[in-house]
C-alpha cells in the first residue's frame, strides 16, 4: 500500500512540473529550391575543350588511364544499339592501330569558371595539360580561344584568359575555412560533356589526404561530380567559390558521392600567383621531414605524437641558417600548429616569401623558439639520393644486441665494400638480427648517423649511446639512419636483458 501511494505521489508530482521546450537547433535547413542561386551562378561557370594531336587524355583521379577513350554506353542485353556501339568502336580501334593513319585531334572536355570579367578563367591543369589549342564555351555557347596564363602542376590549378566583347559574369572566392561539415554546397560543371550541369550535396569531410600532391587538403562533398567537372567550381549558399572540383573516387568512373575539391583558401594565393608571374611561388623552408610516430615521441618525452620531426636540413637553406637541426620536431610554423607531418609542407609554402616567422622545435625534452626568414622553392629542389647499399662484412664489428645490429666502423675498408661516401660520418650496419631493427625496415649497409639526437662515428660511441637510454628508463631508441631511401629517423624497441624485446 505505501509503495502505491509513494508511486501516486511521484506521478502527480511529475504531472505538475513544467515541461522543457527543446532547444532550438542551429543547423540551417535544406532551401525549398536552389534555382535562384542556380540561375544567378550558371553565367559564370564555363565549359573547356582542350584538343591535342595524340590519344585522349583520362581525367585526374578518375577512372581510366592514359589514352582511355570513350566507353560503351550501358545498353540492354541484345538491343540493336548495343552491337551498334561495339562495331562502332572496333572501327575506331582498328583505324587507331593503322600505321598509315593520319594523326588523331583527340578532344578533352572540363569546366572552369570566371573570377575576373576582364576574362581571367580558372580550372584544374590536367584538364588543359598538353593542350595545343584551348577553348572556353559561355553558357550561352559562344565560343572563345583561351590563352594560358599560368599553371601549377602541384596543386593542379591553371588560370586562362579570353578577349571578348561579351560581358562576362564573374564568381567571387569565399573562406572554406568556415565551411563545416554538414554544410550545404552547390556544384556546377560540364559532366560528360553535356554542358552547364548543377547538383547539390553537402561537405562531407574536411582536410583529406588522396595522395594527389605534396598540399593536399581536399574538401569530401557528396554534391554528383563525374568526368568533366573537373575544374568547376562549387559554391556555398552565399554563391561563394569554395572549392575547385577535381577528383572522385569511384570503381565505376561515375558518382558514387565521393568527390573532393581543392579548398578556395589555397587555391586563391596559387591563383593570384599565376596571374601576376605565370607559375605559382611558394615558401621554402629547406628540410626533409617525417611523421612523429607514439615511439618516436616516447623516446623524446614529447607527451602526444604532433609536429615535423626533421630529417635532413639542406646545406645553405632557410633552416640552417635558422639553426634547425636534425632531429628537431616542429610544433609550430608562424603561429599555426604543425598537428601532422603533411600539415608543414602546405603550411610553409603559403608563407609570404622573405617574410622572419616563427618556429618552435621540440629539442632536448623542452620547446625552442626560433625564428627563419621564408626563402623561395626551387624549381629542382629534389631529394638527394643515398648511396646503396651492399654486402655484409664480417671482418670487424660489434654487436649491439640492444637493438639487434652489428655495426662497424667507416673506414676505407667499409667504405669501398658498402659504397659509402668520402664525406659520410656514423657507423655502417653488417649485420641485422631478428627483432626491433630488422622490423623497422634497417638493413645491412645502412649507416646509423645519430642515436637519440647525438651523432656517432664509431661502434664505441654507439654503444654509449645506448647505455645511456637505457639508463634513462626508456622503451625505445631514436637512431637517424642513412639508407638507400635517404635520411630517416626510426624508433627501434629496446631489448630486454634476455634478448626479447619489452612487453
Amino acid at each position: 500500500m505505501r509503495q502505491t501511494t509513494l508511486r501516486a505521489l511521484a506521478l502527480a508530482a511529475a504531472l505538475t512540473l513544467p515541461t522543457l521546450a527543446p532547444a532550438p537547433s542551429v543547423a540551417r535547413g535544406a532551401p525549398d529550391s536552389f534555382a535562384d542561386l542556380a540561375e544567378k551562378l550558371l553565367p559564370a561557370v564555363v565549359n573547356i575543350s582542350s584538343t591535342t594531336n595524340g590519344p585522349p587524355r583520362a581525367e585526374h583521379g578518375e577512372r581510366g588511364g592514359p589514352g582511355a577513350g570513350p566507353e560503351i554506353p550501358s545498353f540492354p542485353p541484345g538491343s540493336p544499339f548495343e552491337q551498334f556501339f561495339k562495331d562502332f568502336m572496333e572501327r575506331n580501334r582498328q583505324g587507331q592501330g593503322s600505321p598509315n593513319a593520319p594523326p588523331r585531334r583527340s578532344q578533352s572536355l572540363g569546366s572552369g569558371f570566371i573570377i575576373d570579367t576582364a576574362g581571367y578563367v580558372v580550372t584544374n591543369n590536367h584538364v588543359i595539360d598538353g593542350a595545343d589549342e584551348i577553348t572556353v564555351i559561355l553558357q550561352d555557347n559562344t565560343n572563345i580561344k583561351a590563352k594560358l596564363v599560368g599553371r601549377d602542376e602541384r596543386t593542379d590549378l591553371a588560370v586562362l584568359k579570353v578577349e571578348t566583347e561579351h560581358k562576362l559574369v564573374a564568381v567571387p572566392f569565399g573562406d572554406s575555412d568556415s565551411e563545416r561539415v554538414g554544410d550545404w554546397v552547390l556544384a556546377i560543371g560540364n559532366p560528360f560533356g553535356l554542358g552547364g550541369s548543377v547538383t547539390a550535396g553537402i561537405v562531407s569531410a574536411r582536410g583529406r589526404d588522396i595522395r594527389q600532391g605534396p598540399y593536399d587538403d581536399f574538401i569530401q562533398t557528396d554534391a554528383a561530380i563525374n568526368r568533366g567537372n573537373s575544374g568547376g567550381p562549387l559554391f556555398n549558399m552565399a554563391g561563394e567559390v569554395i572549392g575547385i572540383n577535381t577528383a572522385i573516387y569511384s570503381p565505376s568512373g561515375g558518382s558514387i558521392g565521393i568527390g573532393f575539391s581543392i579548398p578556395s583558401n589555397m587555391a586563391k594565393n596559387v591563383v593570384a600567383q599565376l596571374k601576376d608571374f605565370g607559375k605559382a611561388k611558394r615558401g621554402w623552408l629547406g628540410v626533409r621531414i617525417q611523421q612523429v610516430t607514439p615511439d618516436i615521441a616516447e623516446s623524446l618525452g614529447l607527451k602526444d605524437a604532433s609536429g615535423a620531426m626533421v630529417a635532413g636540413v639542406n646545406d645553405g637553406g632557410p633552416a640552417e641558417k635558422a639553426k634547425i637541426r636534425n632531429g628537431d620536431i616542429i610544433l609550430k610554423f608562424n603561429g599555426q600548429d604543425v598537428k601532422e607531418m603533411r600539415n608543414l609542407p602546405r603550411i610553409v609554402a603559403e608563407t609570404a616569401i622573405g617574410k622572419d616567422v616563427p618556429v618552435v622545435v621540440w629539442r632536448d625534452g623542452k620547446p625552442v623558439n626560433l625564428q627563419v626568414a621564408v626563402a623561395e622553392l626551387p624549381d629542382d629542389q629534389q631529394a638527394a639520393a643515398a648511396a646503396p647499399a651492399a654486402k655484409p662484412d664480417a671482418t670487424k664489428f660489434t654487436k649491439v644486441p640492444d637493438i639487434g645490429v652489428t655495426v662497424a666502423a667507416i673506414d676505407d675498408d667499409t667504405r669501398a665494400k658498402y659504397s659509402i661516401g668520402a664525406d659520410q660520418k656514423g657507423v655502417v650496419i653488417t649485420e641485422v638480427g631478428a627483432g626491433g631493427a630488422a622490423e623497422r625496415g634497417i638493413k645491412v649497409g645502412d649507416i646509423i648517423v645519430e642515436v637519440q639526437q647525438k651523432a656517432v662515428n664509431t661502434p664505441a660511441e654507439m654503444l654509449t649511446r645506448v647505455a645511456e637510454v637505457r639508463k634513462e628508463g626508456r622503451k625505445s631508441i631514436l637512431i637517424l639512419v642513412q639508407g638507400s631511401d635517404g635520411l630517416r629517423w626510426v624508433p627501434v624497441p629496446l631489448s630486454d636483458l634476455s634478448g626479447k624485446k619489452p612487453g
